[in-house]
């Protein structure tokens, strides 16, 4: 059980140091090659911040544990909009000016829902996996094409300055984005043993572990870019991890488990799980987006965003024994 715990703790740090060593690796590498601002931080960063869901839920689903895979996807979702926004705003309220992220708030919406189709009868198939990867290639041709048409939005000047403070010559950049790529890896297999060793001996299930101290690890790359860049006050930039990271763990995270190994589901992943994470996606359209003019989250809704987390989390608890 010491051993398990040191494995998570171990593994968890390791996958936030090499995430991000991966992230700047890949984000100044794009920079060389002339990919726009915009585009580099919706695709590279987006895809970057969410590469510790992905490969800790592909091992998960590898070695036999779609819970946990699952279970990370869902509660990194819950996690970034309660607890990573949540604590954000109340640190310092978060402005949202940008075009772009308010189109694609409908968007995360729309994929929210569109999830409760292959949850319905209890199992992720091969077949839903697999549609649910080709949306989400869908889903990044149109940001691509989206990020190549609005290079004047606020969120572009905020992508332009943070990938313009960390630049690096392309040699280091590559050799930046290997060692990233494979730490994570190495990480991954490591904290995917811990976490489900411990849920064995505490005798719960490894997708409860995946929604919480998996699924908190996994977005602390989250919780540390948007303290970050709010204190920088790239407002847009916080907001965006979040929404691109979710947007990923929707339709990656899911799909490539579901196309490894078919997923069973515990009823409460549908009444429970889904409901908590689509509720907070809708409570944060309400509380931040308003259409044509500036928009905030401030401390007051950070604050309920943290109390619908702590709620959610001892809801869990209660449930998942």
């Amino acid at each position: 059980m010491l051993l398990a715990v040191a494995a998570v703790l171990f593994g968890l740090a390791l996958l936030v140091w090499s995430a991000d060593r991966f992230v700047d690796g890949a984000a100044a590498t794009a920079n060389h090659l002339g990919m726009p601002p915009l585009l580099i931080g919706m695709v590279i960063i987006g895809f970057g911040t969410s590469a510790p869901e992905m490969v800790v839920s592909a091992f998960a689903s590898l070695q036999g544990n779609p819970g946990l895979a699952l279970g990370n996807a869902f509660g990194s979702n819950i996690t970034n909009i309660a607890l990573v926004l949540g604590i954000t705003a109340v640190l310092a309220p978060i402005a949202v000016s940008s075009q772009v992220l308010k189109r694609e708030m409908p968007i995360l919406i729309a994929i929210t829902l569109l999830l409760a189709w292959p949850l319905y009868d209890m199992v992720v198939t091969a077949i839903e996996a697999w549609m649910l990867l080709a949306i989400f290639a869908g889903y990044m041709g149109w940001s691509i094409y989206q990020g190549m048409r609005s290079q004047d939005d606020s969120l572009a000047g905020e992508f332009d300055k943070e990938i313009k403070a960390h630049t690096m010559p392309i040699g280091r950049a590559i050799l930046w984005l290997v060692i990233g790529l494979v730490l994570l890896v190495v990480s991954s297999r490591i904290l995917v043993w811990g976490a489900v060793d411990i849920a064995t001996a505490l005798g719960v299930s490894d997708l409860v572990i995946g929604l919480t101290v998996v699924a908190i690890g996994t977005s602390l790359p989250e919780l540390a870019s948007a303290i970050a860049a709010v204190r920088k006050n790239e407002h847009d930039l916080a907001f965006g991890n979040v929404i691109g990271s979710n947007m990923f763990n929707t339709l990656a995270v899911v799909g490539i488990a579901g196309a490894i190994e078919p997923i069973q589901l515990d009823p409460l992943v549908l009444s429970r799980d889904w409901v908590a994470m689509t509720v907070l996606t809708f409570l944060l359209a309400v509380f931040s987006f308003r259409m044509n003019r500036p928009t905030r989250l401030n401390r007051i809704q950070g604050a309920i965003l943290l109390l619908c987390y702590t709620s959610y989390t001892i809801y869990l608890l209660k449930t998942g024994f």
